[in-house]
């Protein structure tokens, strides 16, 4: 049977003791984990529809029943709440698609289009802010440019190693290629927004038809 603590020994234990963090309990958690998503889906229609510029935090906080100050408990910022938004954009595109492996360049860009297709807010969301984002004071700015010049470098010895199994044309530049690959997919989604009689995984299979296969 342990003693119980005496003197400085008990103060010492209280001490401890309070000093030990305070767990919120799970379903706290949980609930917070929620409303957090809850922002971030609204959010994503807000910006997708305005931009980050015009998006309004006001609106965002409205639409979930929130004020931009109780918003502020769930993200610090704007840009916080906007990098979220596209990061979560990232990963739905990456887990429908997969990322491209040596020879399925261009099934995995046949996937992305067709999952753009039945993702329509997510598709408008990139490409209201691709086009937002060719302004350098853009805080998207660096971010798409990085990610269209890594796309390209990425790709580019797939398609060779393609090209060299025969898989694509020979009198193709790859590098060209790469770079073609994805402006063609963001001018078939561009028509798509403004038209959905516009078919774009007809015209992206035409235009892998036409240009990419031998």
């Amino acid at each position: 049977m342990s003693e119980e603590p005496h003197g400085s020994e008990a103060e010492a234990s209280r001490t401890d003791a309070s000093a030990r963090p305070v767990r919120a309990p799970r379903g706290s958690y949980a609930k917070g984990q929620a409303r957090r998503q809850q922002i971030v889906d609204e959010a994503l229609v807000v910006f997708a529809r305005g931009g980050f510029h015009s998006g309004s935090l006001r609106e965002i906080a409205k639409r979930v029943g929130l004020t931009p100050t109780g918003l502020m408990h769930h993200f610090a910022n704007k840009e916080e709440l906007f990098t979220e938004v596209l990061r979560q954009r990232d990963e739905a595109i990456r887990a429908a698609a997969g990322d491209p492996a040596e020879h399925t360049l261009i099934q995995q860009a046949t996937k992305v289009v067709a999952y753009n297709q039945e993702s329509r807010g997510l598709t408008q969301l990139y490409a209201t802010v691709s086009a937002e984002a060719t302004d350098s004071e853009h805080p998207a700015h660096e971010d798409f440019a990085r990610r269209y010049r890594e796309s390209a470098e990425g790709a580019t010895p797939i398609l060779e190693a393609a090209q060299a199994d025969g898989e694509i044309r020979a009198d193709i530049d790859p590098a060209l290629a790469a770079r073609l690959i994805s402006a063609v997919m963001d001018g078939i989604q561009q028509q798509w927004l403004l038209d959905d009689s516009v078919d774009m995984n007809a015209l992206f299979a035409e235009f892998v038809r036409g240009y990419l296969r031998p």
